[in-house]
């Protein structure tokens, strides 16, 4: 039997077929071209002791002397923004030659006096220049055009000599919505940022990393030591290092040089109460040169051009395979008295299984006992809320705390069966030598009647008041209820790429909790 199909159904059909398989694939056919971009440019997978990282985004600047700067790669900030920046700094920010909004002092052509180019032997080259008494500079970004989730974001770099006050280059992100959150709620990650130690910064012997969030503005989260110190003989003016971090679900990881020792962590967990956790959400790349403003300090002095901020390469890998997830024993139970904070009663201490090599873990917690919360703290010398798979000792523990609310509102002594029995007799005799002593100051007989009356109704309410208290309901619970409940430690490796929420950790194990 020939079923014959109308031309014009088919082509319909086909079309649907197209866009549909086009609208499936899109998600894998932009991974794959992302990988094909750092292939084709030599750069192969990166390995951190037992963890694989796949190249997705390479910057490499290896094209010849002069090469224009990939417009569809990198955007410009123009000008001097306001307030400069918010930093008071004093560059006029330009594009490359021609680029739409140009200061009228910016370049416009080619030349290695262009504030950004590249030079021809692999690196990109950011400058300062004064024009006429005008500073300019380059602050370059991927926002609208390449935006990164997770993954491990590193640039290796050579910086300009910051011993001396003027300059204040940094590697860092913004997170995408700042156009409707505004900063800091967007998040900013600072991967590298350096100034004179003369106004606080690390000069040319390290480094200092930050993260922004909603309430911690310009001082940022400092929950450990967040300034890298290189070691002697060592310095960021006179050699390429690497900057980078392992960003994860509720965990960034900040490193120079060597991915396996982070030097500063930071967690959803050192937030503080009110304040948001920006960065599982989406972000943007800068690299930029400041001159002058509240870290860069005076200009006075600075030689223009200025020493040169070399970028061999800025690239973004993601773990080829999920690292392997932790293996949670069974913790010891907690059981405690409802308000009891004291000794170890409300706490539950376990050391993790994790595989060796695989970073660190980031471990929270929750409980679904009323009135009550925890908290989860570690051994960890850079985090106390992550463990390292692989310590320079004993493997690193997790210790559970929780905190329950007391039920009682007043001293025990007034919800004694006995005290509420006879506390009103005892309130009833006192009210009746009153009502007598008022009655012996009286005159008239009529007044001696009503007070004689007034007593004997207040002694006999009392008494029926006092007899059935000790039938009454006990007082409410107004805390922690006594029950089971359970209390639940999630786990978080360094490829998690959930939404941190604790549905999508990497494992989890219950501990079963008893309040008394």
């Amino acid at each position: 039997m020939i079923v014959r199909i109308p031309s014009r159904f088919v082509w319909r059909s086909s079309f649907i077929l197209a866009i549909v398989l086009l609208t499936l694939a899109a998600p894998g056919r932009a991974s794959a071209q992302a990988s094909a971009q750092c292939t084709n440019q030599g750069v192969g997978n990166s390995t951190t002791v037992n963890v694989t990282w796949s190249p997705q985004f390479c910057q490499e600047f290896n094209d010849v002397a002069l090469t224009a700067i990939d417009t569809n790669v990198w955007s410009f900030d123009l000008g001097n923004g306001t307030n400069g920046w918010g930093n008071n700094e004093v560059e006029v920010y330009c594009g490359p030659p021609s680029y739409a909004g140009n200061d009228p002092k910016c370049p416009n052509s080619l030349s290695t006096s262009n504030n950004a180019y590249v030079d021809g032997s692999g690196h990109l080259v950011i400058q300062a220049i004064n024009n006429g008494g005008t500073w300019l500079s380059t602050r370059m970004k991927t926002q609208g055009l390449e935006s990164f989730t997770y993954g491990r974001i590193e640039a290796n770099i050579q910086l300009p000599d910051t011993t001396s006050q003027g300059l204040w280059p940094a590697f860092w992100s913004l997170g995408t919505n700042i156009t409707t959150v505004n900063w800091p709620t967007c998040g900013e990650d600072d991967y590298m940022e350096v100034w004179s130690p003369s106004l606080g910064g690390a000069g040319t012997g390290g480094n200092i990393s930050t993260i922004h969030t909603k309430n911690t503005d310009g001082a940022g989260v400092q929950t450990n030591k967040h300034t890298f110190t290189f070691p002697s003989g060592m310095a960021n003016n006179t050699a390429l290092h690497k900057y980078g971090v392992i960003w994860s679900g509720n965990m960034v990881q900040h490193y120079v040089d060597d991915p396996t020792h982070p030097f500063y962590i930071a967690t959803i967990s050192d937030l503080g109460g009110g304040d948001l956790w920006p960065f599982n959400a989406s972000s943007f790349i800068l690299l930029n040169l400041a001159v002058g403003g509240n870290l860069g300090g005076s200009t006075t002095g600075l030689a223009s051009p200025s020493q040169p901020y070399l970028v061999d390469y800025v690239r973004q890998y993601k773990t080829s395979a999920s690292v392997p997830a932790p293996v949670l024993p069974a913790p010891p139970s907690i059981t405690v008295k409802a308000g009891d904070s004291s000794g170890v009663a409300n706490t539950s201490k376990f050391t993790p299984g994790l595989t060796s090599g695989t970073g660190f873990v980031f471990f929270n917690c929750a409980t679904n006992a009323p009135k009550s919360s925890c908290s989860v703290s570690t051994n960890d010398p850079v985090n106390p809320f992550v463990v390292n798979s692989s310590p320079s000792g004993a493997a690193e523990t997790v210790t559970v705390t929780v905190t329950t609310t007391a039920n009682a509102i007043s001293p025990p002594f007034f919800f004694n069966p006995r005290v509420r029995l006879w506390t009103p007799v005892v309130i009833a005799e006192l009210m009746v030598l009153v009502v007598a002593f008022f009655l012996a100051r009286s005159r008239r007989r009529a007044s001696r009647y009503a007070f004689a009356l007034l007593a004997a109704c207040i002694v006999a309410g009392t008494l029926i008041a006092g007899c059935s208290g000790n039938n009454g309901p006990p007082p409410p619970q107004n805390g922690t209820p006594p029950g089971s409940y359970t209390v639940t430690v999630y786990a978080f490796t360094e490829s998690n790429i959930g939404d941190g929420s604790n549905a999508n950790a990497d494992a989890s194990v219950a501990i079963p909790l008893t309040v008394n």
